[in-house]
């Protein structure tokens, strides 16, 4: 791969994730995190788009499942992985240029990068992709702010590398989209009457149980329909036709209740969003060296310093001890 250039490494976070589809201009879509797979978990979450997956990256790892290299590639968004930093955006970005439900606006950005480069090969695509000023702009404003600049190096085992990939249902089909692999990872058809979701379950928590019992960084989130805008939809449903559904008015008014107080939390989460992604971007460090002098003029600089010694000489001794 090549080098990672001014792409900057972001956070596996669904706040992160949500503002950045912002960034790049697409609408009715926003990122939830899973907290487990079991059966159910998605039920108010529907329609779910896509799953996003993040897990210890293995270098040499084979595809279980037939790696698309034919004609299907010229439907089928797939683009290869050619900057090291890019691969969360990269996994958002296949999801959604994959994507042909109603709810989901790609917007102008989007629009022109898919139009502009479904006709190249999956290496071009990822350059293409790789090379927008607008998606490496978007990618970048959600960036943790850096202090200090460090020389990029390659993981080794003691510093562990992970990796996003996405699934998504195309034509009936499941599929996995790793930008370090030739091409889409097909998971087989799925049938008529089976919920994608299903189908991905086993799959995805069979890739956990490769991994020994305590390795626990796995992170799972969802790409949907955005939220707020699913509760504005069913209101209005409810106010539009009542009889239709074979509700009492009672029963309405409860259901609304219950879908504006929805909204209103969806509201408090995105202004949580929106508050946690401006501390990540503040520059601390000024604070920080203020802080210090002033502990440093009351002298309580040094005896603070030493406490911290010892408890990290404790912590140690009782690792080792282990």
């Amino acid at each position: 791969m090549e080098s990672a250039g001014d792409w900057c490494l972001i956070e596996s976070d669904p706040g992160v994730f949500t503002e950045l589809i912002k960034k790049f201009g697409a609408k009715g879509v926003q990122v939830e995190e899973m907290w487990t797979i079991d059966e159910g978990i998605f039920e108010n979450l529907r329609p779910v788009h896509g799953l996003i997956f993040l897990f210890k990256y293995v270098q040499h790892e084979e595809a279980s499942n037939p790696v698309v290299t034919d004609d299907r590639l010229k439907t089928i968004y797939f683009a290869k992985q050619v900057i090291n930093n890019a691969c969360a955006t990269q996994a958002v970005i296949s999801l959604l240029l994959n994507c042909t439900h109603p709810d989901v606006w790609l917007g102008p950005e989007l629009t022109r990068l898919k139009e502009f480069s479904m006709s190249f090969d999956p290496k071009m695509r990822g350059l293409t992709l790789s090379n927008s000023q607008t998606i490496r702009s978007a990618h970048n404003s959600v960036a943790q702010a850096t202090l200090y600049e460090f020389e990029p190096k390659v993981a080794t085992k003691e510093e562990d590398a992970y990796h996003f990939v996405g699934y998504i249902p195309i034509q009936g089909r499941l599929y996995e989209l790793d930008g370090l692999k030739d091409g889409p990872i097909d998971h087989g058809p799925i049938a008529p009457e089976q919920d994608w979701l299903d189908v991905v379950r086993p799959i995805i928590l069979k890739r956990i149980n490769t991994y020994l019992n305590d390795e626990i960084h796995f992170n799972l989130m969802a790409l949907v329909s955005d939220r707020k805008m699913v509760h504005e939809r069913k209101i209005q449903e409810l106010t539009d036709d009542t009889r239709a559904l074979g509700m009492d008015t009672n029963e309405v008014e409860n259901e609304i209740r219950n879908l504006q107080m929805l909204i209103e939390l969806e509201d408090q989460k995105m202004s949580r969003y929106q508050e946690e992604l401006a501390r990540r971007r503040h520059n601390y460090l000024p604070f920080i060296i203020t802080l210090l002098q002033i502990l440093a003029e009351n002298k309580k600089l040094m005896p603070l310093y030493e406490k911290a010694k010892e408890r990290a000489l404790k912590k140690e001794g009782k690792k080792l001890k282990a």
